[in-house]
């Protein structure tokens, strides 16, 4: 039997046969891809030929072809579709992938070869390659004594079976922390499609006119802004606080503990004081402390901002004689009323105007159409690896088709919490391929028949993963390693949240923003009212960001292991020394939950968020100040930006579009932080 795997796949552009690609190809291909690329590795570093570029960088660069395709499918299968046997090669093959990495950049001979190219006679991308390559030999540890290579290995290779273990135990504890109900009444504020999908879940678990509701990744809960049940929505909320700290195989505690002290261990080897100043070299922060400078400039007004709109909702609430203080389970669904009393807006008013389809369609491919000229069009004949996945092929002003392009809407309990973009396919010219992108969210499911209404927040996460996609599509690089998103976590997210921005046009959100029942065009007097609460909550929303990132960099900024502690004094402990412990406001993702740092590529990198929100709010302005996001502008950030992956120098990119480095004004302004 052939192994599909070990294939260059026969559908366009390289995209995987799903209608044969079966769990039990992942081991064989990655047996034989691992075998093949170690041969290839130890031919290039015992080449006796004088090292140059193509024996050299560009053997490296296109060696591993069998693996790369094999990893790259069966990884996007884990977060989105996985089941127990995959799960069971994921934590087979965690500590040999790691060990195989090791093997690459650990190695002298190797090295010694990169670093007798003369860089000086090398042009553009080849340099840059080079310097890539350079740089990930040193960041592994190249420098160091065989001894302390050692150590590196045994390190890397324990984190590797951490970060698949925190994953697969996070997978779990969201699962069994579904709160399950028994009456409908608990559930009073929700619609009668979301009851219907309780009823449904509930069903599938095994429960008989019940009512499951699961969790999203999140602290908060997109249900907790209808539920009237105040005992039912204290009850959600504390369900995804504790999911995963109840002493239980969904526990991560120990697992992120031990995750801690190990990336501490590693800095330590390669000469740096914490893991933090170890994993910013490559950013365009550089070392913690821009990345601290920036969250504690932002920290303190928004903190400000926050405690006047939780004074805000305690005058409401006492406003009731409720007779009760605010609580984290309280917000959402009292600042919803603040809402609708200050802007005469309410989420159950605007929901009906955004169906998913034609959100996509009409909104998010439309305002594509209008930015940057591309056209999409469905493609039944692909096959893919749900049901639920829809598949487009993508053409640009021309009508010359540039990628396939992948979407996986809803939420199941086999797939990681969040939204994404992946690759299946990089682009590149060299290797003559075009971009197979995928974007994975995690809606709600419609009970047959209902239509798939979803918020304005999530119409946002459309809008923000697309640009993700555009920055996929437009890639214009030689070489994959370079190519596309393949950049600095702290840039990634810029193009993301400036596509953002394009749910908000006028002319964009008239075409997409459709009531499902009436067919009518959203009224103005609604947009008006959007666009006028845009700053509403804001203090929230930046606070519990900020708060997540400053754990994230707390836990990653440790000097001495005798300074950890237990999960959740070390919390609370951090987030007091940095003014984030606002009972009310608590951080979007709590330690035992942050699947971003512990089982993810975020770690000492979640503050990426906003150092891309303040690189997206200076170029706004720009692109305001001149016109807003017309044709012209947005072909500019395409030259600029989106089309250049990571060939060039991202900090000088960006200075060359809007003509100064990156500013922290237009943040506060724009978040409407700014003292008056």
């Amino acid at each position: 039997m052939k192994n599909p795997l070990l294939q260059r796949s026969t559908l366009q552009y390289q995209a995987p046969d799903f209608s044969i690609i079966k769990d039990e190809h992942f081991k064989p291909a990655f047996e034989y891809g691992l075998k093949i690329h170690d041969q290839e590795v130890e031919a290039i570093a015992n080449n006796s030929a004088k090292p140059t570029f193509q024996n050299t960088v560009l053997a490296l660069e296109t060696a591993g072809v069998d693996l790369n395709r094999a990893t790259g499918i069966f990884y996007n299968m884990t977060g989105s579709n996985t089941n127990p046997t995959l799960q069971a090669i994921e934590v087979e093959y965690a500590p040999i992938l790691s060990g195989h990495n090791d093997k690459i950049y650990l190695n002298s001979k190797l090295y010694n070869r990169f670093k007798a190219i003369d860089l000086d006679k090398l042009k553009s991308e080849d340099k840059k390659l080079t310097q890539y390559y350079l740089q990930k030999f040193e960041l592994a540890g190249a420098n160091l004594s065989e001894a302390d290579k050692e150590k590196m290995k045994s390190i890397n290779k324990e984190l590797a079976s951490l970060s698949t273990l925190f994953g697969n135990k996070l997978l779990l504890a969201r699962k069994n922390g579904a709160v399950l109900f028994d009456n409908v009444t608990d559930l009073d504020g929700l619609s009668a499609g979301e009851i219907e999908a309780a009823k449904q879940k509930a069903k599938e678990a095994g429960y008989e006119n019940k009512y499951l509701i699961g969790l999203l990744n999140t602290t908060q809960q997109p249900l907790l802004v209808s539920l009237k049940n105040r005992a039912t929505r204290e009850k959600i909320y504390k369900a995804s606080w504790y999911r995963a700290e109840k002493n239980d195989d969904g526990d991560t505690r120990e697992t992120l503990e031990r995750t801690a002290k190990l990336r501490l261990q590693k800095a330590n080897l390669m000469g740096k004081k914490s893991f933090a100043e170890w994993k910013l070299q490559d950013q365009m922060a550089k070392t913690p402390e821009p990345a601290m400078d920036l969250l504690a400039k932002i920290a303190a007004p928004a903190v400000a901002k926050a405690k006047v709109e939780a004074k805000e909702i305690q005058d409401l609430i006492d406003s009731q004689n409720a007779g009760f203080k605010l609580e984290a389970w309280d917000w959402n669904f009292y600042s919803e009323q603040v809402r609708k009393a200050k802007y005469d807006l309410d989420e159950s008013q605007i929901k009906p105007y955004f169906e998913l389809i034609t959100v996509l369609e009409k909104g998010v491919f439309f305002a594509a159409k209008q930015m940057y000229g591309i056209t999409f069009k469905v493609r039944k004949d692909l096959p893919v690896y749900n049901p639920d996945v829809k598949v487009y092929e993508v053409f640009d002003e021309k009508g010359t088709s540039i990628a396939i392009y992948y979407l996986d809407f809803y939420t199941r309990d086999n797939k990681k919490g969040g939204a994404w973009m992946n690759s299946f396919v990089r682009q590149s010219h060299y290797l003559k391929q075009k971009p197979v992108i995928v974007n994975v969210y995690n809606f709600s499911k419609p009970v047959e028949g209902n239509p798939s209404l979803i918020s304005f927040d999530d119409v946002r996460t459309m809008f923000h993963e697309f640009g993700h996609t555009l920055h996929g599509l437009f890639a214009n690089q030689d070489y994959t390693s370079l190519s596309g998103t393949a950049v600095p976590r702290d840039f990634v997210e810029f193009p993301s949240q400036i596509n953002e921005h394009a749910a908000l046009d006028p002319v964009v959100l008239k075409n997409y923003a459709i009531h499902y029942q009436t067919k009518e065009p959203i009224p103005q007097t609604l947009i008006d009212k959007i666009k006028k609460a845009e700053t509403f909550n804001k203090g929230y929303d930046v606070t519990e960001i900020l708060a997540a990132s400053t754990l994230d960099m707390a836990w990653h900024s440790v000097e001495k292991e005798s300074d950890f502690k237990p999960t959740l004094i070390f919390e609370k402990e951090a987030l007091e020394k940095y003014g984030l412990l606002v009972n009310e406001v608590p951080p979007r993702y709590h330690t035992p939950y942050f699947a971003h740092i512990w089982g993810g590529g975020y770690s000492a990198g979640y503050y990426a968020y906003t150092w891309s929100k303040t690189l997206d709010y200076n170029a706004y302005d720009w692109m305001q100040a001149h016109g807003g996001m017309t044709r012209e502008n947005c072909e500019r950030f395409k030259k600029y930006i989106l089309s250049v992956g990571n060939s060039v120098d991202l900090n000088q990119a960006f200075k060359e579009f809007i003509g100064h480095d990156m500013q922290i004004e237009p943040y506060l302004k724009n978040a409407g932080l700014l003292t008056k």
